[in-house]
């Protein structure tokens, strides 16, 4: 096999990867009915699983991350997916809800440290013009659950027990850890940098400002998109049988959308940042004026799937890249702004969405894009550090000196 087969290989076996992250993320929006009837508990506290493995990316991602960043990578990525496994079969064994919550943090924890060492893996399989297409994949994986997984996972909760669900997540987390282990090459971890030295680098004002433009473009689409069902019922006329056509819509447009921005982030992906927030502000004013109408309203959704999850290469691109040495924590830092800003953002459009009606929602969106803009355009002039040589070796100016003086030795 060619070192290009390869590489496309092993980033198939990290797509797999995400996949089965990306599944059990959000799988379980759609037995949080099965799992409040099971464990005899109000809806609202099964609701705590979303935030738990949220919380899990969001804290424990990058604690897990610092503590990992001088291990070779592909263990790393086998260690991530071996306790995902192990979780997810307390989770089918649980009976107590504290311990159910707690074996959903764990999970995504392992999902924060798996996206910032798998998108340093995957930079390396390929070369530096193809990063945003490579990242593309490893992030496409987690688009595609939302596609696939999700209404698989849920009609199997519906069929066999939401237990099951669980269950072929864990299989399928053991096949993709195999995968991980036979087919993605070693990547040996980065010069030794100790732990206060990438923590200053990750978390260094110029990436802490890109993170904050993540968080607020994923704040302010999910503002609206945690709310979308009700809108289109209320909005769009959507009945309860049509929204799951609406949603597929807007899932395959995604995954579309990963894959373009991908190469579109490797040809500016500062540009593509800006470009696709200023889409997001016409795709949501499109929604909130022409949404009413059936047609027009999937149409804003497949526009809207494709542009934000465009993006999402892009920003892991440049938070990488502008974090230098802390890169491999920058990764996973991106994973928790986006988590916080989709916290953030469902709590805003539900704060609007019971203060006024459901239109509001999409006002509140539009607020936090535009908030983002002007930050945006602000990121596109930060540079990323100049890598620094080692203070042991001497400038080549100094050594070609060096080796003048001994080959001319004085008279």
């Amino acid at each position: 096999m060619n070192p290009q087969a390869r590489a496309q290989t092993a980033l198939f076996a990290l797509a797999l990867s995400a996949f089965v992250f990306g599944t059990a993320e959000f799988v379980v929006v759609g037995v949080l009915d099965l799992v409040a009837r099971d464990l005899a508990i109000p809806i609202a506290t099964a609701s705590h699983l979303v935030m738990a493995y949220a919380l899990g990316i969001a804290i424990g991602g990058p604690i897990a991350t610092a503590l990992t960043t001088r291990f070779e990578r592909r263990f790393v990525l086998a260690l991530a997916l071996a306790v995902f496994v192990a979780s997810n079969v307390v989770i089918i064994v649980s009976r107590h809800f504290g311990l159910l919550a707690l074996a959903r943090f764990v999970p995504g924890a392992m999902h924060g440290l798996f996206v910032g060492a798998a998108s340093v893996v995957a930079a390396g399989l390929v070369p530096a013009r193809q990063r945003g297409q490579a990242m593309s994949m490893v992030f496409g994986g987690v688009a595609v659950a939302t596609v696939l997984g999700v209404p698989l996972g849920t009609w199997m909760a519906q069929a066999m027990g939401w237990r099951a669900v669980f269950a072929g997540i864990a299989a399928l987390g053991a096949l993709a850890w195999a995968a991980t282990l036979a087919i993605v090459p070693r990547h040996e971890a980065g010069a030794a940098v100790g732990t206060m030295a990438q923590a200053r680098a990750a978390f260094a004002p110029r990436v802490l400002a890109l993170l904050a433009v993540a968080a607020l473009l994923m704040g302010g689409q999910f503002s609206v998109f945690t709310y979308i069902a009700p809108y289109l019922k209320q909005v769009a006329g959507a009945t309860d049988k049509s929204i799951a056509a609406y949603l597929l819509v807007y899932g395959v447009a995604s995954a579309a959308g990963m894959f373009a921005g991908g190469r579109l982030a490797d040809r500016n992906a500062s540009a593509t940042i800006v470009v696709a927030n200023a889409l997001l502000l016409a795709v949501l004013s499109s929604l909130y004026f022409f949404g009413s109408g059936a047609f027009m309203a999937m149409l804003i959704l497949a526009a809207w799937g494709i542009i934000g999850f465009g993006m999402v290469p892009a920003i892991q691109i440049r938070v990488v890249g502008l974090a230098g040495q802390g890169g491999d924590l920058a990764a996973s830092l991106s994973a928790s702004a986006i988590n916080a800003g989709i916290a953030a953002g469902s709590l805003a459009g539900g704060w609007a969405l019971v203060r006024f009606d459901v239109s509001a929602v999409v006002l509140v969106g539009l607020a936090l894009c535009t908030l983002a803009l002007p930050a945006a355009w602000a990121t596109r002039s930060f540079e990323a550090p100049v890598p620094m040589a080692p203070a042991s070796v001497p400038r080549p100016d100094i050594q070609r000196q060096l080796l003048n003086r001994v080959a001319q030795p004085d008279d």
